[in-house]
């Protein structure tokens, strides 16, 4: 019995351009092939390596016995009337994760998932609502942009991804060491070409792989911030706890630093009577003088359980005003495919009812019987 009985396939989907090339090495061919790999997986939706027809017939047979290409696999796919397309899509271990594409006029935003679930626990939030589970392998995240594109292409309506945010489910900076790699593809040539400012990571505050993410990446960075001071962001945030506004704006400050062309995307959910008011702008202005800055205004999004309601329309103009007048550029983000369950987490919690509902009319039927 040889060693490689016992070696599970490599999911070439894990791995960025250099990781690519040291398997071609260890696999004892040249790291030319890793430009070539990628392309045709990333960039033509390849996966059987029988139809990679320049490489060699030895090679095709050698990537047959060594590695897969395994993606996330749709349960779930609804589409809104305004176009928002939302698919749940199964990953190992009976988990599932939720993907969306939103088309605009001038871009596709997909916002891609890191876990399954999320730890952190602010309070506004539907997936945090339902625990976590683990973290997302840099396969299954870059899987999701790979299933996408795909998708967007079978349907022939000429929609394609040029944007992506990482703003899914989980927390990004909790799962360092899968979504950098991923991002790296996101923005490598030879497997999705975006540009950097085109591609942007959204964090609640880990401030050390705030740190961490600087000396590695330069794509664009947002942040969850929904208060203007620790008081209230304890309370909504609870990750404030750990990591106060002051460490969190200094990381801030770090970021920008190493990416001057950069500005911070602070988002900033609108909860009625919590967070919206005018004195809580004019903090919110006071707060942010010296970071080149980009505010987002998200109207909430309510979900069953939800201790908040969402600030009126005239509120959040009125927010945005004051904003607007003290120099920042301030936006109040659409709410798009609220008909399917838009926020983030609702599908996966709504199936997840439904599964459960079934499970528990079976076992009644089985009582019964």
């Amino acid at each position: 019995m040889t060693s490689n009985e016992h070696t599970a396939p490599v999911n070439l989907l894990d791995l960025d351009f250099e990781a690519m090339q040291g398997f071609f090495a260890d696999i004892g061919e040249k790291p030319f092939r890793a430009k070539q790999v990628m392309q045709w997986i990333h960039q033509r939706c390849v996966s059987d390596f029988e139809a990679m027809t320049d490489l060699s017939k030895p090679l095709r047979q050698k990537l047959g016995d060594a590695a897969e290409i395994r993606m996330p696999q749709a349960v779930f796919d609804q589409e809104s009337v305004d176009g928002t397309r939302k698919w749940l899509l199964a990953v190992d271990g009976g988990n599932a994760i939720e993907l969306v594409f939103i088309p605009e006029a001038s871009r596709g935003t997909l916002c891609v998932s890191s876990q399954v679930g999320c730890a952190l626990d602010c309070k506004f939030c539907s997936t945090a609502q339902q625990g976590f589970n683990r973290n997302l392998t840099t396969a299954e995240i870059i899987g999701q942009v790979r299933f996408a594109a795909q998708a967007l292409a079978d349907e022939g309506r000429g929609r394609r991804v040029t944007n992506v945010v990482m703003m899914g489910m989980g927390e990004p900076l909790a799962n360092f060491k899968a979504v950098m790699p991923a991002t790296r593809l996101m923005v490598d040539r030879y497997a999705y070409g975006l540009s950097r400012r085109r591609v942007t990571l959204s964090t609640s505050g880990l401030v050390p792989n705030m740190y961490r993410m600087a000396e590695v990446s330069d794509i664009s960075l947002a942040v969850s911030l929904h208060a203007p001071n620790d008081a209230l962001r304890d309370e909504i945030v609870p990750l404030n706890q750990r990591h106060p506004l002051a460490e969190l704006l200094a990381a801030c400050r770090h970021y920008v630093s190493q990416t001057p062309h950069h500005k911070i995307t602070w988002e900033y959910v609108m909860l009625d009577g919590v967070n919206d008011s005018d004195a809580h702008a004019r903090e919110l202005a006071a707060l942010l003088d010296d970071i080149p800055s980009k505010i987002n205004l998200i109207p909430f999004n309510p979900f069953p359980g939800a201790p908040y309601e969402c600030s009126s329309r005239e509120r959040i103009e009125r927010f945005s005003q004051i904003l607007q007048r003290a120099g920042y550029i301030t936006t109040t983000r659409k709410t798009r495919g609220d008909d399917i369950d838009g926020a983030c987490g609702q599908l996966v919690g709504r199936v997840d009812d439904r599964t459960k509902r079934r499970e528990r009319q079976s076992a009644s039927q089985e009582v019964a019987v």
